[in-house]
């Protein structure tokens, strides 16, 4: 009980003299009476630590405190607890330690998807489709998906030992790896269209190298032939700003500005001009998006749309226009503040209303415009009435849209001006030059069960191995080849409906022949995996992307926004 109350005393004495320190040097921040404010809360604090049912943690009061103070401001305010912090810092700066696979998990065993260049599994022969059936002399069968990389991550330097069952040999193969340095790509692929000079590049997120993987990627697609560039941003949260402007900088002239910031206090107001003359800014180019991409996939794209630098596509963006500033603490915690909003170049500010948190968080759905050119002012005031008056739009669309205060309102739309003229909306993420709608068609109850039990990824290890290394020998040197002519014989589908079958799956022929086009890339996308790069496997896969197809006709607009002639 003593050490209990000493406990206590000093949590409380220690947590009033941080605040009340805290309170003196920032008393030019705030006219409130904080004195009060701090008083009542050491009130709350100490009487619930001292007198509740159950003994209580004091971190845990506090971490909950400031979680609760923080969900006040906004969504992206946010307490970042120790232990997550490092998951966090791993995944923006773009790098981990560790084996250096991609996995995935299989009826219970780790499945290498693929080594990671560069890496040490790589360097030490470990291949696609081994499996994973031992760790440090343990089993590792059975084990949870989340606590693969608990097992797998460690301190540069470090020893991990992995027993491999791979196909054709007659006992496990033994590794022991030396943990090390490994790349996060946010680089998620780059090939180029097959038959054009059309290059394309697909990014997950803005992390510490996003840039240096462009120029990479870009450089790699010159010698190629590229002579046009689709950038993908869908699905795209967001990250490092720094990370974004750079992005935008190689596609703008010297000068030009890209975004800029504004909050409450001055010091936390900037403008990013561009600072050369970019590598690629005469290229004609296509940004897609959809309503996954927010952030900094809004700033480079609305740059690119307010300086007429390239044709946007796809459906409205995420709507995220504001900036947060990390503040690390000395326990290994940190959190984020929203420290100012961003406003793209043309000066429209793209943040949704958020004070509805709920629903900003669960926000998917958009008003649905018909695809084509965004149309001007009046259309678009017309189309939100007529569905308006239809009850075709959402309870939450229309909270948001008739939001007193916010952009998307019936009778106010904010309207913005490119620097050629070109009208673009402001308030609620960015609507794209030409909408383009992602193929909605659903997959059949028998597709969905064999896509849950990764058929495709386990068909393709199996062929491979026991019927078709014919693939190998024939096109391993030539993916192309194999990109225009490889579709699964009679053979192989038989022998893909026998081990459906084996796992439990009813065989089911008419939904087999609905969703067949989608079953072969998915085969064939996981074949190019195992014996390529993820490059090769996403070129297959973007053969039935509808909004990538979509979008690429659009390059002659894209051309004339180029020449000047828009």
């Amino acid at each position: 009980m003593e050490h209990k109350m000493k406990k206590w005393i000093f949590a409380s004495f220690a947590l009033s003299i941080g605040i009340i320190i805290g309170v003196f040097v920032q008393t030019s921040y705030s006219d409130d009476n904080v004195y009060k404010h701090i008083g009542k809360f050491q009130r709350v604090f100490s009487t619930a630590y001292q007198n509740y049912v159950e003994e209580l943690e004091s971190t845990k009061m506090i971490e909950d405190a400031i979680e609760g103070m923080l969900e006040g401001l906004d969504v992206h305010s946010v307490y970042i607890p120790p232990e997550k912090k490092k998951a966090v810092d791993e995944d923006f700066k773009g790098h981990f330690h560790g084996i250096g696979v991609q996995f995935d998990v299989l009826e219970d065993t780790i499945i290498v998807i693929t080594p990671l260049a560069g890496g040490p599994s790589e360097r030490l022969g470990i291949q696609s489709m081994d499996k994973i059936v031992k760790i440090d002399g343990e089993t590792a069968v059975g084990i949870p998906r989340g606590d693969v990389p608990k097992r797998l991550k460690g301190e540069k330097g470090t020893l991990v030992t992995v027993d491999i069952f791979r196909e054709g040999e007659d006992s496990l193969i033994h590794f022991e790896i030396i943990r090390d340095k490994i790349p996060q790509w946010s680089l998620d692929s780059r090939f180029m269209m097959d038959g054009t000079d059309i290059g394309y590049m697909k990014f997950n997120r803005f992390s510490a190298t996003t840039h240096d993987e462009m120029i990479e990627a870009v450089t790699y697609l010159k010698k190629q032939g590229m002579k046009k560039l689709v950038l993908d941003l869908r699905y795209n949260p967001g990250g490092f700003l720094e990370q974004a402007f750079q992005m935008a900088d190689d596609f703008l002239a010297r000068g030009d500005t890209i975004v800029y910031t504004k909050g409450r206090k001055k010091q936390f107001d900037q403008v990013y001009r561009s600072r050369s003359d970019g590598l690629l800014q005469d290229i004609p180019l296509i940004v897609i998006i959809n309503q996954g991409s927010a952030s900094a996939s809004e700033i480079v794209s609305g740059a690119v749309q307010d300086l007429d630098r390239g044709i946007v596509a796809g459906v409205t963006s995420f709507g995220k226009g504001l900036v947060q500033r990390q503040y690390d603490l000395k326990d290994g915690s940190a959190f984020r503040v929203t420290i100012s909003y961003y406003y793209t170049p043309s000066g429209r500010s793209i943040q949704r209303p958020y004070k509805d948190k709920e629903k900003y968080r669960k926000l998917v759905g958009r008003l649905e415009m018909e695809e084509g050119f965004h149309p001007d002012q009046a259309d678009l005031l017309k189309l939100f009435k007529e569905q308006y008056e239809k009850d075709t739009v959402t309870d939450e669309l229309k909270d948001i849209i008739s939001y007193e205060e916010g952009e998307f309102n019936l009778d106010s739309l904010p309207i913005y001006y490119t620097r050629a003229g070109r009208t673009v909306f402001g308030g609620g993420g960015v609507t794209p030059d030409y909408i383009v709608k992602a193929d909605t068609s659903r997959l059949s109850d028998f597709s969905v069960k064999l896509r849950k039990k990764r058929m495709a990824t386990v068909f393709a290890d199996k062929w491979l191995n026991s019927g078709g290394e014919y693939i190998k020998e024939k096109y391993e040197d030539d993916f192309i080849s194999f990109y225009r002519n490889w579709e699964p014989s009679q053979k192989a589908w038989d022998s893909f409906k026998n081990l459906t079958e084996d796992k439990k799956i009813k065989w089911n022929q008419e939904e087999f022949e609905k969703d067949k086009r989608w079953l072969i890339t998915n085969i064939k996308a996981d074949l190019a995996n195992i014996m390529w790069t993820r490059h090769q496997s996403a070129q297959i896969w973007r053969t039935i992307d509808r909004q990538l197809e979509k979008s690429i006709k659009l390059f002659p607009e894209a051309e004339k926004l180029i020449s000047g002639k828009n």
